[in-house]
């Protein structure tokens, strides 16, 4: 048994998402286990979990595009209250708890901490391919890719060793990577998916610009969620979240056209759904998601947002449907947990070992 510290990024349900398979399966091995986040973190495992509150940094977004203004101005707002979580932690998560190994999913405050206390320090992310891992490069992102690597380096200053999730694999770049497929959660892993005849539309911020695209495809039927509206207009069916609601959409779509978020895509994938990824202009993870998923044939970078893009999309559907016959799927999340479970074994041995070398 470990004593584990578990850091969770706040921004968006993937981390969560992920964080709690991996969560129950160390619980099922006997490790002790408190969970350290914020935000939508907070909400999506404070009922099953041990979990620390603290504070986390976030995007703001306009018509599908990073404020740089937003994301200043509702970042300061949270200082005051960060300074006096962060001692809190401290006191509560290592003083008290005193772990013997952190693990972080992109939080930032564990991983500095690890590093104060001496102890290992182990990262499961995706965000870690763009450190780790050989990827498409795009001359006009170049810039943005020197930056994003910078502030992965920032918020997670040396890890120990380094899980990967991801669903194209690039050669690592050092012996303690080892890239892993996506985390799927259980209810995704457990579902049937059926060919039906509506395309799935989803939006994690308003995007109304879009929606002129959708209607002007009058022959498509598309289910939206995300546009914080319910009914009908014209072609288009507009739900309000539901968990049970969407994932019965989710199966049953044809296709899936939505903003290019990790954990989406890597569902969809999962589920044999083409996809066509509308990557947050200014967030360049999502610019090299989209670029990766049409770089392996399974669906298409959307970045313009034009109705020429959408029109090809829907046209190229078969193309994308033979190259996910071919996705690899790993059914019970193996290869992660089989490697987590050695590198903590015999009270992280191995872990420790890391650090130490």
């Amino acid at each position: 048994m470990v004593r584990i510290v578990y850091g969770v990024s706040g921004e968006g349900a993937g981390h969560a998402s992920r964080a709690r398979a991996v969560l129950t399966h160390l619980e099922e091995r006997g490790h002790r286990v408190k969970v350290v986040s914020y935000d939508r973190g907070c909400e999506l495992l404070r009922e099953d979990f041990d979990v620390f509150e603290t504070e986390g940094l976030h995007l703001a977004s306009v018509e599908n595009k990073v404020s740089v203004v937003r994301t200043f101005t509702d970042n300061l707002c949270r200082l005051t209250g960060g300074v006096a979580r962060l001692r809190g932690l401290r006191q509560t998560c290592f003083r008290e708890f005193e772990p013997e190994c952190v693990i972080t999913d992109f939080e930032p405050m564990t991983a500095h901490l690890a590093n104060h206390h001496g102890l290992p320090l182990l990262t499961i992310d995706n965000q870690h391919r763009m450190r780790y891992m050989a990827y498409p490069r795009v001359p006009r992102l170049a810039a943005d890719a020197l930056v994003t690597e910078a502030v992965i380096r920032a918020i997670v200053p040396r890890p120990d060793y380094s899980l990967v999730t991801t669903f194209y694999r690039g050669e690592v770049e050092n012996e303690r990577t080892m890239l892993v497929p996506p985390v799927l959660r259980s209810e995704v892993r457990d579902v049937r998916p059926e060919r039906g005849e509506h395309v799935l539309v989803y939006f994690t911020h308003s995007f109304d610009r879009f929606h002129e695209h959708l209607l002007a495809c009058s022959r498509e039927r598309f289910i939206v969620y995300g546009a914080r509206r319910e009914g009908a207009e014209a072609n288009l069916q507009f739900k309000t979240p539901s968990q049970s609601g969407f994932l019965e959409d989710f199966a049953g779509a044809r296709a899936v056209v939505a903003t290019a978020g990790f954990s989406l895509i890597t569902e969809a994938l999962h589920l044999g759904k083409p996809y066509l990824a509308l990557p947050m202009r200014g967030q360049f993870e999502q610019e090299l998601n989209a670029v990766m998923l049409e770089t392996i044939g399974c669906g298409a970078n959307g970045r313009e947002a034009r109705r020429e893009s959408l029109g090809d999309f829907l046209y190229r559907l078969p193309d994308y449907e033979r190259a996910l016959v071919d996705y690899p799927r790993d059914e019970g999340n193996r290869e992660l947990f089989e490697r987590l479970d050695e590198l903590l074994a015999d009270d992280c041995r191995e872990a420790r070992a890391l650090h130490r070398g």
